[in-house]
């Protein structure tokens, strides 16, 4: 999805051939998968950061075409709406001092982007849902002016056979309103973590993944406002589930699937199974034909990007050609600094290698559902949430977090031989914030509770605290 496309238009041959390419290229895969084909390596992480541009008065710039075109960097790109960009980090091995590197890396990037930004009289901002967002924001001539996302728009509400999406979320308050374009989707910005592992365990590694993705969103959360309501701790999980709402084929077995979602199953034999429910599940959404061969599989990585799993399978190539199988977790917003963010990746990454790694599947002790279950209560609550744990538990998350999880990750890092010191530090981080509670969405609470809700003098306020690069469990009123 990250590519642009040639055209807006297509005819029913189009979605004819590209199905045909669609069901060769899974039968490709599969036999990748059973001739064992794809790359093996250490682990190998990055990261991807999407970003706000944000006028003095803490409303939203819709001005990303002339920021990038100002930025010229590879490594920064457009995304749905003109006030919001991405900025990428190159991948790096998981080894010795990778965390420290990638903090650095990012802050590298970071600043360069607020260069920028400076020059045009703007801000930046890393957060989950910017609160100074307005719903007439969210308007087609806000959207970036690229053919992909035309295109998009347009197969959605083909698919909804021209019916608006209806946005309902229930939390402190309660948000109902209708929308006539996928514009809603700009409303969220995350943080999205990549692991490329050993094939030989992508089956761990994913279910693992489905498990860890509760404890990794309560500890993250920084999304509690959406236009001047207050709702779930994490916004961000019923906003974009809802904001790109199209199902599956309606006769598909376990009814019509979604394409915004925690998943339907683990894995059992392979991860594979996670391509076949792409294929056999979900009608093509945008049917760019490929000419250069089938062996690339783009039509299936296409495809694969119109399916947007919470915890996402990616097929990719190394240098030399081999077929490289990675995952992409993302269930973390954006902000609120560099640093919580690398805390939350290493929380992240120690935690799914020691879960992975463990003798006894975790998988085996939680069911599915339980785990489901658990990353919507984190969403809704965070720390406060009561999750199913290993073994028919019944816990507190944040005790959970503190006396397993933290412990668990620290095990986990150092089987990846991590540097002790950057262990350290961010996981020191991790159990300081969870410990005092402050989470980006704790903060943005608090603050409103003594200032009452000016969606404006909020967005501000945290801008000016980013701006510190101190973790937010340090942050004052």
């Amino acid at each position: 999805m990250g590519q642009e496309i040639p055209t807006t238009q297509f005819k029913d041959g189009d979605f004819n051939q590209f199905l045909a390419n669609l069901e060769r290229e899974t039968e490709i895969l599969e036999g990748w998968f059973q001739q064992k084909k794809f790359s093996s390596h250490e682990c190998i992480a990055g990261f991807e950061l999407e970003a706000w541009l944000v006028y003095k008065n803490a409303l939203p710039a819709p001005i990303n075409e002339i920021f990038l075109h100002r930025m010229n960097s590879e490594l920064v790109t457009p995304e749905l709406s003109k006030f919001n960009i991405e900025l990428n980090t190159e991948p790096i091995v998981l080894l010795g001092s990778a965390l420290s590197e990638f903090e650095l890396g990012l802050n590298r990037n970071w600043n360069q982007c607020i260069k920028v930004a400076n020059g045009l009289d703007i801000d930046l901002a890393m957060i989950g849902i910017l609160p100074s967002l307005c719903e007439n924001d969210l308007t087609m001539n806000n959207m970036s002016k690229m053919q992909r996302y035309q295109a998009l728009n347009t197969q959605v509400f083909e698919m909804r056979k021209g019916l608006p999406l209806k946005l309902d979320i229930v939390g402190k308050d309660h948000l109902k309103s209708t929308h006539y374009n996928v514009m809603l989707e700009a409303s969220t910005t995350s943080f999205q973590i990549h692991l490329q592992f050993d094939p030989e365990q992508a089956v761990r590694f994913y279910n693992a993944s489905l498990i860890v993705s509760a404890a990794t969103l309560a500890v993250s959360v920084n999304s509690p406002f959406l236009f001047g309501h207050d709702l779930w701790d994490e916004t961000r999980i019923p906003l974009f589930e809802q904001a790109v709402e199209v199902g599956g084929y309606d006769g598909a077995a376990y009814g019509p699937t979604r394409r915004v979602g925690f998943g339907t199953a683990y894995v059992k034999e392979s991860i594979f199974e996670c391509f076949q429910e792409n294929y056999r599940h979900f009608p093509v959404m945008l049917p760019i034909l490929f000419d250069k061969g089938l062996q690339r599989l783009r039509h299936l990585r296409l495809h694969n990007g119109t399916i947007w799993r919470w915890n996402r399978p990616l097929i990719g190539f190394a240098e030399n050609g081999e077929p490289t199988l990675r995952l992409e977790h993302r269930v973390i917003p954006g902000g609120p600094t560099i640093v919580d963010m690398t805390a939350n990746a290493a929380f992240f990454y120690g935690l799914i290698y020691y879960m992975a790694t463990m003798p006894d599947p975790p998988e085996s002790h939680i069911n599915f559902s339980q785990a489901r279950d658990n990353f919507y209560h984190a969403a809704r609550k965070s720390l406060q949430a009561q999750v199913d744990w290993l073994d028919d538990r019944r816990i507190s998350i944040r005790d959970l977090i503190l006396s397993e999880l933290i412990p668990m990750a620290k095990v986990g890092l150092q089987k990846l031989q991590l540097d002790k010191e950057d262990i350290d530090l961010y996981l020191n981080i991790i159990s300081e914030r969870v410990s005092c509670g402050q989470t980006g969405a704790a903060w943005q609470r608090a603050f409103v509770n003594k200032y009452g809700k000016d969606m404006a003098q909020l967005t501000a306020a945290y801008i000016q605290n980013q701006k510190t690069s101190k973790p937010v469990h340090t942050w004052p009123l």
